[in-house]
């Protein structure tokens, strides 16, 4: 590690297996806490190169406890988080008007590390069980549409890096990892990134697998398609500008998508907007992320996938999702 740490002090990269073999390393508890604080910290200072991401990737990828989900054809959403904008909880919201819309979801998860209130945090909060018991997320799927896959049930090789993020408080080159290593492996993913070399690198990742993909950044910062202005999205076919009057919307204030200061408030505006009776601004937020999830897999038109969300989350279906998955829970 001294000698990894000196070549990147030095602002040299390092290979894509000497990347991989880090993390494998890691795992196997070959490095103290200052080490590795000390190798996170690097990563915050200076870019990491599409060479450095791969190996990182394919090491927790390696690593994780897979589950197989190929025949339900599901979608993840998720985002990378560490945008710094603390906004509710666009993407796992959107995640179960997505379900609810008839498209099976493997939402990948964990708790908030640079945010208040990360995507488990709030399903924990209103009852999710957290598992990687394969029968019971294949149940979820088949009754709620929707499986949640919490990231340290899934990622053991993790638990060493657990506890240093949590007590760095911000955004660390795993929120980079997150979304790509998903341990269901899905066809399809709905991505977003905090930065425009951050999507240029996922682009590159992700053109060489088999993932039916859509990665998005905000151009005023967000991970995620935010309407507060206009968003690039990257997919297997082609790179577009989205404006919000692109689906008939309005540009939204900031403020107007801000999220919770703590895990109860933060659940509090989720079951609003789930049971439709969130604000204009945050039912058209999560229907349009939710919207191209559901075009990424139904391949129709972002407008059309932007309906469909609506639809949705107005008739309830959302809500009943997320519902059952609760019950499922319970007993």
């Amino acid at each position: 590690m001294k000698d990894l740490l000196n070549r990147l002090v030095n602002q040299e990269s390092i290979s894509s297996s000497e990347a991989k073999q880090v993390l494998v390393n890691i795992s196997k508890g070959d490095y103290n806490e200052s080490q590795i604080a000390s190798f996170l910290t690097v990563y915050m200072m200076r870019n990491i190169t599409l060479q450095e991401l791969k190996g990182f990737r394919d090491a927790l990828l390696e690593l994780c406890i897979s589950v197989d989900l190929s025949a339900y054809n599901t979608i993840d959403l998720c985002g990378t988080g560490g945008d710094g904008k603390d906004t509710f909880n666009i993407s796992t919201l959107a995640s179960f008007v997505t379900a609810g819309a008839g498209i099976h979801v493997a939402k990948h998860g964990n708790y908030g590390v640079s945010s208040a209130c990360g995507s488990s945090n709030v399903m924990e909060y209103l009852g999710v069980k957290f598992t990687n018991d394969e029968g019971f997320i294949k149940k979820s799927i088949e009754e709620a549409g929707i499986c949640i896959l919490h990231a340290p049930l899934f990622h053991p090789a993790m638990k060493n890096v657990a506890p240093i993020r949590k007590d760095l408080g911000v955004k660390t080159f795993f929120n980079m990892l997150g979304p790509m290593v998903n341990p269901s492996f899905p066809k399809n993913q709905m991505v977003g990134v905090f930065n425009l070399e951050l999507l240029r690198l996922y682009a590159y990742l992700y053109q060489n697998t088999n993932t039916n993909y859509s990665i998005v950044h905000a151009l005023d910062g967000y991970d995620e398609i935010s309407l507060t202005c206009d968003t690039k999205i990257v997919t297997n076919h082609e790179e577009q500008i989205l404006s919000p009057e692109d689906l008939g919307l309005e540009i939204l204030d900031q403020n107007s998508i801000s999220g919770g200061n703590t895990i109860k408030m933060s659940a509090a505006i989720f079951m609003d907007i789930i049971e439709g009776k969130g604000t204009e601004a945050q039912k058209n937020v999560v229907c349009a992320n939710a919207g191209l999830a559901i075009a990424t897999v139904r391949k129709c038109s972002h407008k059309e996938g932007f309906e469909l969300a609506r639809e949705s989350l107005a008739s309830g279906k959302a809500k009943k999702s997320l519902e059952t998955l609760i019950k499922i829970s319970q007993n």
